[in-house]
């Protein structure tokens, strides 16, 4: 899934106002879940061995008595027989076992406006016992992650609905790739992203990135995670990938991805490569667009595809398409989520791939501009993708694939191979065996002091000097001004940051950079006390915004040594007014600027290798090649 699936309407976000009630954290024994369900309700399936445990209370911890092929912590014995699992299956939940919804509210029990006019019922628990559906996925906009207790509750909530309702434990997912994109509430660890893990080369960074990822995520209940993105990014005016891609390199790529697979797996938590064949190479967005790779096929071999053959070599659990169209693989115009020749064709029967394959939400204009919304998911199905991501009207999806089982367009036969791959993913990571969660558990494991070290550690080896001229590093009681773009919180944690390397920093906040932002930083800089600016700057795009040109050029024109640190994409480098450092931070995190700040004062050496090239300001060239870092006085 791309960086931001959904735009939240104004009706969306008054309706969750209105709608939201308070969270209530609750944990469920086992005696409990079954006096509130009753025994049958837990197992309606013969072939369902641990499947009907109950929600984890503070002195039941539920856990699985093996372990699955990642070493995870649930695995289980695979004690269901999915044969006879799927013998027992109507159609109607089959079909639902393929779509994975969108629910608004914190809590499963929780009314919300939004979940009616997309799946005509009113709640979570609602939508997972009428649609049968396989899987959820959360996000902040929807209401559903507000503390690590609600989240933990509602996972377990959703879960005894769908045990209680059929037997069949969800796929409780979200987008967490940590930098940029990600949705676990505070005190998730704070990880950097993607280009951050690139630019330390290192595979033991991104095995334990994985890792606490996995763990933190299955810690709450969340049981798959739409990450790593291992898109090639040798596009720097790609609007939607950026530092989410671990970089430019398809061997360093897929060497990163597969270590963070490995570490989010060892968790039991599935991993999910993500966006096939490969969106790296496109300056068109999908989620308002349909990009065109015009990659030959030699190209898709060098570039595009080592990342996922190495996912698939590392068993990874679940492959997302692209709503991308390739030509050189499929002439017809369609885009790769329904594309047989792409999905079946080279994924399936070339690669050897025999996992789930995700759709890319299908709320995203890149997939909605060929077929209606009830047809799309039935084209996806006939391509070859087993679940169907968010759908933007749930009962109008599950109605046109309910209609094309009863025409004989899809075939029962064709619903059991994908039901079959799904279920197979939930015995892998033992969900069947461990569906619940325990709120104390999760409390104490999401955000550990190790987990934190661990982050900042990977941030300090990630930050990239690009340029110097010596003025770098500060030294000790340097009165230094910090500005430029960034919260309250990004300002605070630079500073506090630089007072402990022994810098006499002090914070200017200017919210929106304008005119009268620009006059405000100005004169702190022209100030006698000011010895030096470091300014933060931070681009989604290739382009840095004027604004943010024009400010760092009127804080050059003070005279005051100016250190220039990108907090997003590491290109404004070629952007804005020469300047006497830059620094690539590739995050707004507290480890990120953290880093930024140990570096200008010196407490850490440069190590950081920038994992893109760097072009020069009209696209062209290579102003800063794949690679590239420099020492302190240049």
């Amino acid at each position: 899934m791309n960086d931001q699936n959904h735009t939240p309407t104004p009706s969306d976000r008054s309706a969750h106002r209105s709608a939201a009630t308070p969270a209530t954290h609750r944990t469920l024994s086992r005696r409990g879940a079954l006096a509130a369900g009753g025994a049958a309700s837990l197992l309606p399936f013969a072939t369902m061995g641990a499947a009907s445990a109950a929600p984890a209370g503070k002195g039941g911890k539920g856990k699985g008595n093996g372990k699955g092929k990642d070493k995870g912590k649930g695995g289980g014995k695979n004690t269901v027989d999915i044969d006879a699992l799927l013998s027992e299956m109507t159609v109607e939940q089959k079909i639902g076992q393929m779509f994975v919804a969108v629910g608004y509210g914190a809590t499963a029990d929780e009314s919300h406006r939004s979940n009616t006019t997309t799946t005509g019922v009113d709640t979570i628990e609602q939508i997972v016992r009428t649609h049968h559906v396989g899987g959820l996925i959360y996000f902040a906009w929807s209401g559903n992650m507000v503390d690590i207790p609600q989240v933990t509750t509602l996972s377990n909530d959703a879960q005894k609905a769908a045990l209680d309702s059929g037997g069949i434990p969800l796929l409780i997912s979200t987008d967490e790739e940590r930098g940029v994109v990600f949705r676990l509430p505070a005190p998730a660890t704070p990880l950097p992203g993607a280009m951050g893990l690139g630019a330390t080369g290192s595979h033991s960074h991104a095995r334990k990135a994985g890792d606490i990822i996995g763990t933190e995520l299955r810690a709450c209940g969340i049981n798959q995670g739409f990450a790593p993105v291992v898109d090639v990014n040798i596009e720097a005016q790609n609007p939607v990938i950026g530092v989410r891609s671990f970089g430019a390199d398809p061997e360093m790529v897929s060497r990163l991805a597969t270590a963070q697979i490995a570490g989010m797996q060892k968790a039991d938590c599935s991993s999910t490569v993500k966006h096939f064949p490969g969106h790296g190479d496109t300056a068109v967005d999908s989620h308002y667009g349909l990009p065109v790779i015009d990659h030959t096929r030699e190209e898709l071999d060098e570039l595009d595809l080592p990342p996922f053959i190495a996912a698939i070599e590392e068993d990874v659990d679940a492959i997302m398409t692209a709503h991308i169209v390739v030509p050189v693989l499929d002439d017809s115009g369609l885009p790769a989520t329904l594309s047989k020749p792409i999905l079946t064709g080279l994924l399936r029967e070339e690669l050897g791939y025999e996992g789930v394959i995700v759709t890319d939400s299908l709320a995203m204009e890149g997939v909605r501009t060929i077929f209606s919304d009830d047809r799309v998911p039935v084209e996806a199905i006939l391509a070859g993708a087993d679940q169907m991501l968010m759908p933007p009207n749930l009962t109008v999806a599950i109605s046109g694939v309910r209609d094309a089982v009863a025409n004989g367009e899809i075939t029962e036969e064709r619903l059991d191979e994908s039901v079959r791959r799904i279920l197979t993913q939930k015995v892998k990571r033992g969900i069947f065996d461990e569906p619940y969660a325990d709120v104390d558990e999760a409390v104490a494991a999401v955000g550990t002091r190790k987990s934190v070290k661990t982050a900042q550690k990977v941030a300090d080896d990630s930050v990239t000097l690009i340029a110097d001229d010596g003025t770098l590093p500060l030294r000790r009681r340097t009165k230094l001004l910090v500005t430029g773009v960034g919260s309250q919180a990004v300002l605070d944690n630079t500073v506090a940051e630089l007072k402990e390397q022994g810098i006499e920093a002090t914070g200017l906040l200017l919210g929106t950079i304008n005119a009268a932002a620009q006059a405000k930083a100005v004169a702190a800089a022209a100030d006698a006390d000011a010895e030096a600016v470091l300014v933060l700057t931070s681009s989604a795009g290739f382009v840095t915004p004027k604004v943010q040109v024009d400010l760092v050029k009127a804080l050059v024109a003070t005279g005051k040594p100016v250190i220039n640190a990108s907090l997003r994409n590491p290109y404004d480098v070629v952007h804005v007014a020469p300047v006497n450092s830059s620094i690539a931070a590739y995050g707004n995190s507290a480890c990120n600027v953290r880093a930024v700040a140990r570096l200008v004062a010196g407490e850490i050496k440069p190590k950081g290798e920038l994992p893109v090239a760097i072009p020069e300001a009209d696209g062209t060239g290579e102003a800063y090649p794949l690679g590239h870092k420099a020492r302190f006085g240049g």
